[in-house]
């Protein structure tokens, strides 16, 4: 009996711990600061394209933005990309109203983080 009982709570937590790790429409996540100049995993435009747009060439406008999950994408290979939005509801920089992010790559690499 107490084995079975073990067993379970085991695969409930294994349940919990995977089932926070995949997003869902209307997450809440922070765009942070990212490691080298440019994002890897989130697809902001390069920054000769905003110099060009006429717009500041740097990303620190969009450091600390609160953004919301739109829409989740899984493709064939297992990763998962998301479709974020501005929770105020404004556009990246000016002209950009949603923005697609490799979901877990970015988490890893710190370029988004879970709101609390």
């Amino acid at each position: 009996m107490k084995n079975i009982f073990l067993t379970l709570l085991f695969l409930g937590f294994c349940i919990f711990a995977t089932a926070q790790s995949q997003p869902n429409v209307g997450d809440e996540l922070v765009i942070k600061e990212p490691v080298a100049q440019n994002y890897r995993y989130v697809k902001f435009p390069r920054l000769n394209i905003l110099a060009k747009k006429g717009k500041v060439a740097n990303y620190k406008s969009v450091y600390g933005n609160t953004v919301i999950v739109k829409e989740v994408m899984t493709k064939e290979d297992g990763s998962t990309f998301v479709l974020l939005q501005k929770k105020d509801g404004s556009k990246f920089f000016g002209y950009l109203k949603n923005v697609k992010a490799n979901y877990n790559k970015s988490i890893e690499a710190g370029e988004l983080n879970p709101s609390k």
